[in-house]
């Protein structure tokens, strides 16, 4: 590790793998210009530290905000070297950006159900589709949500954009919580048609299709932009889930394209169709990132102008991994996988009333966590009969307080991992056990399981009490 005083062996692997230190990743001809550092990095970030004396104030509204499999590193304040996101790198200037932040699985619609529920996706018959492929699979609606406790507690909840917990007519956010839903159901859709995977039309207004064939992501934008400029009279919850940058690989320029990927969906094998393998370039998820980073830009623009910024709880994060374009140096693994790059994600968080901004925050945290902690700060109590697996982190965000020390365990067919502090356990496809210092190996390519045999069975053991409560995996 390179001798830069004042850093922990931790913060600096955090530091090198978000692009912080800008010397370590871009050499000594970045270090020696501020200029060559990405749009909204800060040279002031200092380590997360809650605000002193801090005193309860009114709940807040929350807005979470998904992308959809953006990678660990395609935000410019996450080290994008080509990827220009100034609206979100300003939001992570403004509150806390967290370098060891977790999906909570590596593909959509489990993350969304360890989000919703507050619970490992295999908890619940749903959250074992890894992704949920067919009508009946979802979100049970008597399974408590985010949505339905804060609600309970006298909030309002609207769900625009993505899904992914399962479709009419037994499953629909609007039966788990969501006082409103307009969006999609499914995984994925084309841009303009908005046929999905099963090929038929999958844009509705509550549970009623509603018909415009502009750009998806310009149609949810003006959506959420809506909602954050009414007067509510009591707080809000937004749960804002874009599709960009998932695939198919299509901008706003890209009409004709997304017309010739419609008429493949009609005429069969739609979700053949939609992975576009013979399409997409770094360039062309460049500006699907770019135009995602714009559309949160103006959500946050309508929220300054509505007078709400200051009392509104904003957390920016991705359901999984990147997938074929991302950029996710110096991770390995993707999309669907349990090495770094395939649960890794780029967190921000800000709440102006609450925490100071130009911070940076190294602890591991996962998608249960702010289920647990967007809980605690609206007032709601989780259920007793439906026991979160995420630790609320209000006290480390608002009194400075320890994150409880505890294990992050996943679970995907294929593969299993556990995180214990800087330890990482690990089992590949082939059933082989490994053992990574992701403190200073965030590559995961230096495999200490026969140097630490006793760690790896430790690790190992307890990955396996956690996995022994969850539901078996149907047959495959």
């Amino acid at each position: 590790m390179p001798d830069i005083p004042g850093i922990s062996r931790r913060a600096f692997g955090g530091l090198v793998g978000g692009g912080a230190v800008t010397a370590a990743v871009t050499g000594p001809a970045a270090a020696s210009s501020t200029a060559a550092a990405p749009t909204g990095r800060s040279t002031a970030e200092r380590p997360f530290g809650a605000r002193p004396g801090g005193r309860p104030g009114r709940r807040p509204n929350i807005l979470f905000i998904l992308g959809d499999d953006l990678g660990w590193a395609d935000l410019s304040s996450y080290g994008s070297p080509h990827i220009r996101t100034p609206h979100l790198d300003r939001l992570a200037a403004q509150g806390v950006r967290f370098t060891h932040a977790y999906a909570g699985s590596a593909t959509c619609s489990p993350t969304r159900f360890s989000l919703y529920t507050g619970r490992y996706p295999g908890r619940t018959p749903g959250g074992l589709a890894e992704p949920l492929g067919n009508r009946t699979q979802g979100l049970d609606p008597d399974h408590p949500t985010l949505a339905s406790l804060l609600k309970r507690a006298g909030y309002a909840t609207a769900l625009i954009g993505k899904w992914h917990c399962g479709w009419l007519p037994d499953h629909s956010p609007t039966k788990s919580g969501w006082d409103e839903f307009f969006g999609n159901f499914g995984g994925a859709l084309e841009y303009f048609s908005k046929l999905g995977q099963f090929g038929d039309y999958d844009l509705y207004e509550g549970d009623a299709t509603y018909e415009d064939l502009r750009y998806y992501t310009t149609v949810l934008t003006e959506r959420a932009v809506e909602y954050v400029g009414r007067d509510h009279g009591r707080p809000w919850l937004l749960n804002l889930n874009f599709t960009t940058p998932h695939w198919p690989w299509l901008t706003e320029d890209d009409e004709e394209t997304g017309e010739e990927i419609a008429a493949k969906i009609r005429s069969g094998n739609a979700l053949g169709a939609l992975l576009h393998r013979d399409g997409g370039s770094v360039e062309k998820y460049r500006e699907m990132v770019e135009n995602l980073d714009a559309s949160v830009g103006r959500v946050l623009t309508a929220l300054r102008r509505s007078g709400q910024e200051e009392d509104t709880l904003v957390v920016f994060a991705s359901d999984n991994g990147g997938e074929r374009f991302s950029y996710q140096w110096p991770l390995s693994g993707a999309k669907s996988g349990l090495l770094e790059g395939g649960i890794r994600i780029p967190t921000v968080l800000r709440w102006p009333a609450r925490v100071d901004g130009r911070q940076v925050s190294h602890e591991p945290v996962f998608s249960p966590d702010w289920t647990a902690t967007l809980l605690e700060v609206g007032g709601a109590r989780p259920d007793p009969a439906y026991p979160l697996d995420g630790h609320s982190l209000a006290d480390y965000l608002l009194r400075g307080g320890d994150i409880p020390e505890r294990d992050l365990f996943w679970r995907v067919r294929g593969n299993r991992a556990l995180r214990r502090g800087d330890w990482k356990y690990y089992r590949d496809a082939a059933g082989k056990d490994h053992l990574f210092d992701l403190a200073g190996d965030a590559r995961e390519q230096a495999d200490l399981a026969t140097v630490r045999p006793d760690l790896l069975a430790e690790l190992k053991s307890a990955w396996e009490k956690i996995d022994s409560g969850l539901l078996p995996y149907p047959a495959a």
